[in-house]
């Protein structure tokens, strides 16, 4: 798979080091949860897809971790950073062994296909 990303060469050198650094802390939160867990939910408040992802694992007596960044009006910046970081435009983020696996209609097809539990094994 290729993605579309503004290549280096075409960002000003100037600008580089803001747009390397842009919310770095909080991707790099969400790098060390995916690292040391098996499942990691990325969030925000008043979103009812990721407490509907959080009632699918709960369902299925899965363990996992949530983070959670800000509610519809606010941290929207650091939820934008993580958009761009994934390439995935929604929330929940959800990731089975350091695997982008989607959102919660995502989860749960892969939980009915019964492909989570071999995800999660792996």
């Amino acid at each position: 798979m290729s993605r579309s990303i503004l290549d280096e060469a075409h960002i000003h050198p100037a600008v580089r080091s803001i747009v390397a650094n842009n919310h770095a802390n909080v991707i790099a939160e969400v790098k060390a949860a995916i690292a040391s867990n098996p499942i990691v939910v990325v969030g925000m408040a008043q979103n009812p897809f990721p407490r509907k992802a959080r009632r699918v694992l709960d369902d299925i007596k899965a363990t996992y971790v949530y983070l959670e960044y800000g509610s519809y009006l606010s941290g929207w910046r650091p939820r934008t950073a993580l958009k761009m970081w994934t390439g995935w435009p929604t929330f929940p983020m959800i990731f089975v062994n350091g695997i982008l696996i989607g959102g919660a209609n995502d989860l749960q097809r892969l939980i009915a296909s019964g492909e989570l539990s071999g995800l999660v094994a792996a």
